[in-house]
């Protein structure tokens, strides 16, 4: 008895059972079939509601459609009832004091403010939020703002001037990109310090989807907008690296990647087969490699620990930060420039810096990726036969590229791009492609008419630990 919190007698379908509340939280009872029922406030319940004498809990319980043993890849949440009758006014007040009190010691959001991305990717962000959101939100008592995105930017906007004293978290239903609009809006407001306490959760509905790919996977959940809707509900949070990407006063905030060559130019190129759905990246990616580009150019950079020796060593690499204006201003550049400096010369064929080990729901781009380490991962690609190639894209969906001979991977602090022209036509550059979005475009790239934020010339970038917030499932 004295290891309950709860014990008190109840009906479940007509039958008197004993329901127990353990000090760990897991509720127990017997069904109308005398078989042993348990529920895990912390993990599974939602919220708890009264009607008359029946107290009502509202949970999210995992599913195994294939059975247990075939994988976790049919593995899902589903929202569901349990319904206790109390059997007296004292019982049922009882109840519910000891269920809720317990639901309210785990530090739960009560209120969230959400945006839902109606144009990006599938453009199925606001059936999402219909469908699966909402109802949960709903179930878990949370309250909530919503807010759609009208245009490119609306999400920075918004979040650069919200009144975060009104919230628990920021939702962002969607694909990264409003994810990185969020980020950057919160780190050029005067207040970014404590704004960047503020924790923010995505749910997948997009076409990359790899923060909370990457969020999901490393507890071994499936990729849905019910167990990210549960990671954002619970509460937990973590600290995320930002990197803050520079061209003399023009700033950039990453959280996903930076991308230039073959990546960059898959990425963006194939937006002219975006009618393909995400077949487009497989289509357009076995082009590109069948008349394969390599590019000149060189990278510097601040190795991580066991690094040291990659590459060769190089002298007087400055990061010319320029200081302008209110929020965060980049990463402290004197322990930088004083670092043991290193680079590489082209030609190559991909440059990718990646900050979290998912770059999208299907491609594990650096599978030794931490949240919070103080680190990017660096994958470069310099010379490989086309066949090979051919191998290591096939191999992405596993992270198993990295493993191959003609791929460096290795841990940077800094980094300092000059991006060159084509090797079989000096006319003709490059993309450069950071979490989505065109960084810069060359001359003779696809679409090099459009306008971007920087020039197809050297850039910075180096990364600050644990600088964002992130809802998290532990």
């Amino acid at each position: 008895m004295d290891q309950h919190i709860l014990y008190d007698e109840v009906l479940v379908n007509g039958g008197k059972t004993a329901l127990t509340l353990s000090a760990d939280g897991i509720l127990q009872w017997h069904d109308h079939g005398n078989v042993l029922k348990c529920l895990s406030v912390e993990r599974e319940v939602l919220g708890v509601s009264v009607i008359e004498q029946q107290i009502i809990i509202r949970s999210l319980v995992e599913t195994e459609s294939g059975g247990f043993c075939f994988g976790s890849s049919r593995r899902n949440l589903v929202r569901k009832n349990f319904v206790f009758e109390a059997l007296s006014q004292d019982s049922l007040r009882n109840l519910c004091e000891k269920i809720q009190g317990y639901v309210d010691t785990l530090g739960r959001p009560k209120k969230l403010f959400i945006f839902v991305n109606p144009f990006g990717g599938r453009k199925s962000a606001s059936k999402v939020f219909t469908d699966d959101v909402k109802p949960i939100l709903e179930d878990a008592n949370i309250e909530y703002t919503l807010q759609e995105t009208k245009y490119q930017l609306h999400a920075k906007e918004v979040a650069h001037t919200l009144d975060l004293t009104k919230y628990d978290g920021i939702i962002c239903v969607s694909g990264d990109g409003i994810l990185v609009e969020v980020v950057n809006g919160l780190l050029e407001r005067e207040d970014w310090q404590v704004a960047m306490k503020m924790a923010i959760g995505v749910i997948p509905a997009g076409t990359g989807n790899g923060m909370i790919k990457s969020l999901l996977d490393s507890v071994g959940q499936p990729c849905t907008a019910a167990y990210a809707m549960l990671t954002a509900i619970r509460g937990h949070k973590r600290c995320l690296d930002v990197a803050t990407i520079w061209q003399k006063e023009t700033k950039f905030f990453s959280v996903l990647m930076l991308a230039w060559g073959l990546v960059a130019d898959v990425d963006i190129e194939s937006e002219q087969y975006r009618w393909m759905g995400s077949a487009r990246m497989d289509f357009y990616g076995l082009q590109r490699i069948l008349r394969l580009r390599k590019y000149n150019g060189c990278i510097s950079f601040v190795p991580g620990p066991g690094f040291e020796d990659v590459g060769e060593a190089t002298t007087n690499t400055t990061l010319n930060q320029q200081h302008h204006g209110h929020g965060y201003q980049g990463p402290k550049e004197v322990e930088l420039e004083s670092s043991n400096w290193r680079k590489l010369n082209g030609p190559f064929i991909s440059v990718w810096l990646h900050n979290v080990p998912w770059g999208a729901e299907n491609t594990m781009a650096a599978p030794n990726a931490k949240f919070d380490d103080g680190y990017l991962d660096l994958i470069v690609t310099r010379e490989c036969p086309k066949l090979a190639l051919l191998s290591l894209m096939s191999e992405m969906s596993n992270g198993h590229h990295v493993r191959s001979p003609y791929v460096l991977y290795i841990k940077v602090k800094a980094v300092v791009l000059e991006p060159g022209s084509r090797t079989s036509d000096s006319r003709k550059e490059g993309i450069i492609d950071s979490d989505g979005e065109v960084l810069a475009r060359g001359n003779g790239t696809y679409n090099s008419h459009l306008k971007s934020l920087m020039v197809y010339d050297k850039l910075h970038m180096a990364v600050d630990q644990g600088l964002a917030t992130l809802f998290t499932p532990i």
